[in-house]
């Protein structure tokens, strides 16, 4: 005999006409966000909330599982998104849930400074979940904190004028324990800074921490870490620490900022802790710190095989330390747990300070940086490789103010005869040549969606550099494709 498959249930919920003790239909909706969460929801059954329209509170599921083929779906209906107003609480907690999809909503506490002391989104322990086109604002932690989670999906995501973060990967210390995450088509702006958080970094774009097999892609951070109560290491716009094959692409980063006398306020970044990972095809402009950041911080797991390729920084690293588009520190000052970078194909333009800088505390060893386009104003490169064994090669170097400047060098041969750089078997390979851009210094671009139509650091059609490999080798900046 043949049964008929039971029809998956739909909860409507409306915070107008509804009555906690109707049955959910659309004719008899339910009203709370406390009723919703007192549900054994099950696999394939939907959550309607009436779009437009407000409720109070926190919706808290906890060992609620659906399927990854028939998730739960929390959304909304009718027009416009519900909101969850959180006032001073959470906005929604998954813990230990599986196969949820959350859907077109607004999440919003009462202001990082006003009250609000939780995350706006927090999936913990959990599985298989989707957030897909959410606003989220309000929270003083993070907008979306993802936390010892797999299979995570985050898309279309806006979280702004959050205080921690606009979105947080985490796992206890050194765990790595959230693991197979993609974060992508999300918008992480005007995060400015956690007011009690006296001790460590916040006002982050997005943050990829304690991780592995992360994809983020084709997202855009700005105006964060304007507000970060403290002086100390500092927020970034897109960065990851403690992670293994973290994959950042298609990203925009630009204007982002610290606190005055803070560190940091960067674009992108691999801090400590990160292995076998890329940086790729990504614009950076216009931050407080530097664009790109190779750094290894003090007690962090060791740092290597990690690549920053096919990227441009603009007019990055004008108010922190480093002064320069792309940075290399190691706190640690040991070069055993900071090794192997491969950095190439990327131009790093900076009509204010320096394209490069070497800190102080910079011990590294299989430093690899060839086939870029490095502009500064006047001196290219601020400090030197500590070690000494940093290898350079097929890249071109221009000082605006100066033609070539580094070290105290005029002359990019006697710069390179006297320390054994940009050398291939004795002969000079490395270039001192105007590389003329369309138009540099000008980028005016907004978000991730728009790099595709980005073109104004094309050299021009009778440039001397499209014969050479720092253009057109297989790891030249021809492959700079924000696709």
């Amino acid at each position: 005999m043949a049964f008929a498959q039971m029809r998956a249930k739909t909860y409507y919920v409306n915070a107008r006409t509804g009555n906690d003790d109707n049955p959910g239909t659309i004719a008899r909706p339910l009203r709370s966000l406390e009723k919703i969460s007192s549900l054994q929801l099950k696999a394939g059954e939907c959550v309607l909330f009436k779009g437009g329209q407000v409720f109070e509170g926190t919706l808290y599921l906890h060992n609620i599982n659906g399927s990854v083929k028939n998730p739960i779906i929390i959304t909304s209906y009718g027009r416009g998104k519900s909101i969850l107003n959180a006032r001073d609480s959470a906005g929604i907690i998954l813990e230990k849930c599986t196969g949820i999809t959350l859907r077109n909503l607004g999440l919003t506490g009462s202001g990082r400074k006003a009250g609000n002391t939780r995350n706006g989104l927090t999936v913990k322990h959990s599985n298989h979940i989707a957030a897909d086109d959410l606003n989220i604002s309000g929270f003083q932690k993070s907008g979306l904190l993802i936390y010892s989670s797999q299979y995570i999906n985050a898309k279309n995501v806006f979280a702004h004028d959050n205080g921690s973060a606009g979105i947080t990967v985490e796992a206890p210390y050194q765990t790595r324990e959230s693991t197979h995450i993609t974060i992508s088509n999300c918008r992480a702006e005007n995060n400015p800074g956690d007011p009690t958080n006296l001790t460590n970094h916040s006002g982050n774009g997005i943050v990829a921490g304690d991780c592995r097999n992360v994809l983020i892609d084709h997202c855009t951070a700005t105006n964060n870490g304007w507000d970060m109560p403290r002086i100390g290491n500092g927020p970034v716009g897109i960065w990851a620490y403690e992670a293994d094959s973290v994959m950042i692409q298609y990203c925009l980063s630009y204007q982002n900022k610290t606190s005055k006398g803070g560190a940091d306020g960067g674009g992108f970044d691999f801090d400590g802790g990160v292995t076998n990972s890329i940086i790729q095809y990504c614009m950076s402009y216009g931050n407080q710190g530097s664009g790109y950041c190779i750094f290894q911080y003090w007690g962090a797991d060791p740092w290597y095989n990690n690549i920053i390729r096919f990227n441009i920084s603009e007019n990055d690293g004008t108010v922190s330390d480093s002064q320069a588009g792309i940075y290399v520190w190691n706190v640690a000052e040991s070069s055993k747990d900071f090794h192997d970078c491969d950095v190439y194909g990327n131009i790093i333009y900076n009509d204010k300070v320096s394209a490069f800088c070497w800190s102080k505390t910079s011990d590294s060893h299989g430093m690899r940086f060839y086939n870029n386009i490095f502009v500064g104003r006047d001196s290219l490169m601020r400090g030197r490789d500590k070690v000494g064994e940093a290898q350079y090669h097929d890249n071109d170097w221009w000082s605006i103010n100066k033609g070539f400047y580094i070290d105290g060098f005029t002359n990019i041969n006697s710069w390179a005869k006297q320390s054994g750089k940009e050398q291939r078997n004795g002969k000079m390979v490395g270039l001192n040549i105007n590389p003329q851009f369309k138009k540099p210094g000008a980028a005016r671009v907004t978000s991730a969606m728009q790099l595709k139509y980005f073109t104004n650091y094309q050299l021009p059609a009778n440039s001397p550099l499209r014969s050479k490999p720092v253009y057109n080798g297989k790891y030249g900046v021809k492959n700079i494709k924000f696709d």
